[in-house]
């Protein structure tokens, strides 16, 4: 009997066994995972309980800062250091830690500014403490609203990036990278099934992460007023090119706006002669070098243009 060997299959190449959206999303993970930390937390609590959490973080420096907060991080490559709160602020749901010892492999931080919506995206962290996880999917919308809470106060993140890559408890605090691997997010709440939401990196959260880092907070002008956005009367839009303003809302008693005489209906639509469209305008232009200094708002009354002088005080949080 003549038998017949038939030779194994030549062993495809790597890149024709991997689609581009798999070979993209490889890319990322070995890029960025060095850079996500598994972040556990122990405190007390009423009663003398303790209580044990965890997330996620992403170093930023090769010295140790990274985005989020916690007392030990433990890194991809199993190295287990302790880790120290810099700074945290509430109002951007963002903190900066800092790691013991240096030459940890910093993440590159993008701007969400240029991301569009059916971008891909992944998101890597510690769901369930599940180190080095990681998910893909897309962006699928921009520009949600986060509410957020302080203690003494409450105010809207803006422009937070919406995905359908999976996220679950644990990944709060972790990585939402592009296609090149740069973080444009950090991972901040599960809004339902197959929806999660994460504070986009761009030149505001960039502001509020140097000012966690030098100074250990970020301090914020307040006027005590809450607000909204409300269309501009058609002759008023004409006159200002543009659709919308901010109404007031609420005042709060003894607040600055308060003692100007702002009262609720009022519409802001410029401060210091910088156009206000949106609270994110509003919001954006609150910045800490406000704080005891006078500025103009222009408002609109019963359909009448005027301008009111107040002095913005620090939010405290």
């Amino acid at each position: 009997m003549d038998l017949t060997f038939i030779s194994s299959p030549e062993v495809p190449a790597e890149e024709d066994v991997l689609d581009a959206y798999s070979q993209a999303v490889i890319r990322v993970s070995e890029l960025l995972s060095p850079s996500v930390a598994n972040l556990r937390v122990s405190r007390r609590v009423r009663g003398g309980r303790r209580m044990d959490g965890g997330g996620s973080g992403v170093v930023v420096t090769p010295d140790g800062f990274m985005l989020t907060s916690a007392h030990v991080a433990s890194f991809v490559d199993g190295s287990e250091v302790g880790v120290e709160v810099v700074g945290t602020d509430p109002l951007s749901d963002l903190a900066v830690l800092r790691a013991e010892g240096s030459g940890f492999s910093a993440a590159v931080l993008g701007d969400a500014e240029y991301l569009r919506v059916g971008q891909l995206v992944v998101a890597i962290g510690n769901p369930h403490g599940f180190a080095g996880s990681v998910t893909a999917g897309v962006v699928s919308a921009l520009g949600r609203s986060l509410p957020v809470r302080s203690r003494a106060a409450g105010r809207i993140v803006e422009n937070v990036i919406q995905t359908d890559a999976a996220l679950n408890p644990g990944n709060s605090g972790g990585a939402l990278a592009d296609g090149r691997g740069h973080v444009v997010g950090i991972n901040t709440a599960v809004a339902g099934v197959g929806l999660g939401l994460a504070v986009p990196i761009n030149e505001t959260t960039r502001k509020i992460i140097g000012a966690l880092m030098s100074e250990g907070r970020f301090r914020r002008a307040y006027l005590g007023i809450a607000g909204g956005p409300r269309p501009l009367p058609p002759r008023l839009a004409r006159e200002l090119g543009r659709e919308t303003g901010v109404e007031i809302v609420e005042v709060v008693e003894g607040s600055p706006a308060a003692n100007a005489g702002l009262r609720a209906e009022d519409l802001i639509v410029e401060l210091n002669g910088v156009s206000v469209a949106g609270v994110d305008d509003l919001q954006r232009l609150m910045a800490g070098e406000l704080i005891g200094e006078p500025v103009t708002l222009e408002t609109v009354r019963d359909g009448k243009r005027s301008k009111v002088e107040l002095t913005p005080v620090e939010l405290e949080v």
